[in-house]
């Protein structure tokens, strides 16, 4: 008995060990892409007024798609070793409830319209895929915090400056600055610099000095508050960066600046000691 389990076991792990080799192929990685490229394309041709028999095509390429994907979760998790840890990262979640999802048949029932927002949402795979992408969006999510606090002090600027602006400049265009909240909207408009010099120059017209108004605004907005998310962002960025390289090398073995520097602290004590 415990022979036939111990050949069994070596069976398994025989399997696990070829699916984690597809799985860690680079070929296999581009063919994966290049699918969700191509069912990228292939949702796009969806929008367009086709022929019945290229419509039908597509529709049979798309299952083609889904059942391609539904193989390509299947090895990713034959892969692991331990299958419990598959579903410890949030990414083999969430590319497993698209691809479950996109199997089930819904486009001739009342859920159709989920069962194409769930293909339209297969092309964010592509960030599961590849690593560079998930850092991006993670370090982007870990900045979140940080930018909340820029983001409140912004909309506080753009309150002060929309207040000032339905204040003086109500009459003289009331459908940029008819109350606060449209206000608001205008000083968008300005900050993205989309006309906003026709708005500057309206208002000129009555309030000479109003450019005043105009340029620290965009100062304030445009430069000082969009450089500091830019800075957050990327010192966020880095430092994910680091923690990746730093796995990395700890995956590898290569020792670490604290070990070196303790390697060095404890060839210093012995030498203090022969000395002695």
């Amino acid at each position: 008995m415990t022979n036939h389990n111990n050949r069994l076991l070596m069976r398994q792990n025989s399997w696990q060990s070829r699916f984690y080799t597809i799985r860690s192929n680079k070929m296999f990685e581009l063919l994966v892409i290049s699918i969700i490229i191509f069912s990228a394309l292939v949702i796009g041709a969806k929008t367009y007024e086709i022929p019945e028999e290229v419509s039908h095509l597509i529709t049979v390429l798309d299952w083609g798609i889904t059942l391609f994907f539904l193989t390509e979760i299947t090895i990713r998790f034959l892969a692991e070793e331990n299958k419990k840890n598959f579903f410890k990262s949030g990414w083999n979640i969430f590319d497993t409830l698209i691809v479950v999802v996109s199997v089930i048949p819904i486009d001739n029932t009342d859920m159709a319209l989920i069962g194409r927002l769930i293909r339209i949402f297969r092309v964010l795979r592509m960030v599961s895929i590849i690593p560079e992408l998930r850092l991006l969006l993670n370090s982007l999510l870990k900045a979140l915090p940080q930018l909340g606090y820029v983001l409140l002090l912004m909309f506080i600027i753009f309150y002060i400056y929309a207040a000032i602006g339905s204040t003086f400049f109500h009459d003289i265009n009331k459908e940029l600055w008819r109350d606060i909240a449209v206000s608001m909207l205008t000083l968008f408009r300005v900050m993205t610099f989309e006309d906003w010099t026709d708005v500057m120059y309206e208002t000129m017209e009555v309030y000479p000095l109003s450019w005043a108004y105009f340029l620290s605004f965009i100062f304030f907005t445009a430069f000082a508050f969009l450089n500091m998310i830019i800075g957050i962002v990327v010192n966020v960025l880095e430092d994910e960066r680091q923690k990746d390289r730093k796995k990395a090398r700890e995956e590898k073995g290569e020792p670490t600046l604290m070990a070196l520097q303790q390697q060095l602290d404890d060839i210093k004590q012995l030498l203090l000691k022969q000395e002695k």
